[in-house]
């Protein structure tokens, strides 16, 4: 029986299918976490995908609303016509002061045929057909995790959008089924496009491996974590772990944590502050691209056991640079992972410490699932999203 990952490869292997009839469509985009040096999560999903949509039709034009002044590396393609719209979009209330008047009115001039929102934001005053991307629904089932006033946003709104859109994509088969479940979306109406990987993700040389460790962790190996320290990430469990696994393992490891502090909460900080091993703990803070690679490319392993996930892009990008993988056992990182993966339960500290000293210490385990995950990241790439996205879009116009 075919896995619904075969049956998304099957359907979306060919790029760039020609929209039917022919007339040139004018698709306005929701692209306010284009940013600059800040491409995580959805901003990534949105450059990937949006970029590839636009070059494959040339024939349509793209109206990019941004709420601030726009970056020309974004601007990827003659039929994108780029507009900024304020106010700048970063609060619950602007949220929807910008979706609900100021964007309605931006646009209307370009009398868009659809609206494309790949952050899940939808308009509630607009007329013409939405499609959102909502990545997942971590806010529901952890609404804690969340600024207060950002979790009643989302808990009041995306139902809302939901109900309103005429299609909806998502990124993993269990996000598809966490919005039938919670909001009674019909699956029917649900599309999922899986995420991809860049290509400069690959195994890099030894020389730069040296030099990274040489820059962040004294030449020392070491375990990785990539991503923001959001709560949901599990940081904490993942700092009590480390210092479990410590003790276990023969050679001395460090913990490299590559992502900004901005989640860092007192739970975390506490975590850390009691840890025997703290200072065996690096922060890089946000790293460029090409440190990441870097980063991936010589790691033990990518320790990535969050307790909720969309999808999990890290997994991609350790399988692409030869990276051996930790994750989770729950949510959608099963779906990703496939068995190229090391799954843990990401509540118990104690799992998690044995799966990073297993890979520190059974170079066979780590050779095995490093050669599985080479394998499998050649099933996602963002060509095959964008063809996706652009179904989806065939299919809300139809």
């Amino acid at each position: 029986m075919a896995t619904p990952l075969c049956l998304f490869l099957r359907k979306y292997s060919t790029f760039g299918l020609p929209l039917s009839p022919a007339s040139t469509l004018v698709i306005a985009v929701n692209t306010r976490l284009l940013l600059p040096n800040r491409l995580e999560g959805i901003g990534r999903f949105s450059f990937e995908t949006l970029q590839r949509m636009v070059h494959a039709h040339p024939e349509h034009q793209f109206v990019y609303v941004f709420d601030r002044d726009w970056d020309e590396q974004f601007i990827t393609a003659n039929n994108i016509t780029p507009v900024a719209v304020s106010p700048q979009a970063r609060h619950p209330l602007l949220w929807r002061i910008w979706l609900d008047y100021s964007v309605p009115r931006a646009i209307k001039r370009f009398k868009p045929d659809l609206f494309l929102s790949p952050d899940g934001f939808l308009s509630q005053r607009l007329t013409i057909p939405q499609v959102p991307v909502i990545h997942d629904l971590n806010f529901e089932h952890y609404p804690g995790d969340l600024r207060a006033s950002h979790s009643r946003y989302y808990r009041k709104y995306m139902p809302r959008f939901a109900s309103i859109a005429k299609r909806i994509a998502t990124v993993s088969e269990f996000s598809k089924n966490d919005l039938v479940q919670q909001y009674g979306v019909d699956s029917h109406k649900i599309d999922v496009v899986y995420n991809g990987v860049s290509a400069q993700f690959n195994p890099t040389d030894k020389n730069k491996i040296n030099s990274f460790k040489e820059q962040f962790t004294n030449g020392q190996p070491y375990f990785l974590f990539v991503g923001s320290m959001h709560p949901r990430k599990n940081i904490q469990r993942l700092l009590q772990a480390f210092d479990l696994a410590r003790k276990k393992i023969l050679k001395p490891h460090k913990l490299v944590l590559a992502g900004e502090k901005y989640w860092w909460n007192d739970d975390i900080k506490q975590s850390y502050e009691q840890m025997e091993f703290r200072d065996d703990v690096v922060f890089t803070g946000r790293i460029s691209n090409e440190l990441l690679v870097m980063a991936l490319s010589g790691a033990t392993a990518l320790t990535f056991v969050p307790y909720f996930e969309g999808f999990g892009i890290p997994i991609l990008e350790a399988f692409a640079t030869g990276c051996p993988v930790i994750t989770s056992n729950i949510t959608a990182m099963p779906e990703v992972s496939g068995e190229a993966a090391l799954l843990v339960n990401p509540f118990s500290e104690e799992v998690i410490a044995e799966a990073m000293a297993r890979m520190a210490q059974e170079p066979q385990l780590a050779l095995s699932l490093a050669t599985k995950g080479a394998e499998r990241v050649g099933q996602f790439t963002w060509e095959r999203t964008a063809n996706a996205l652009w179904k989806t879009i065939e299919r809300s116009l139809g």
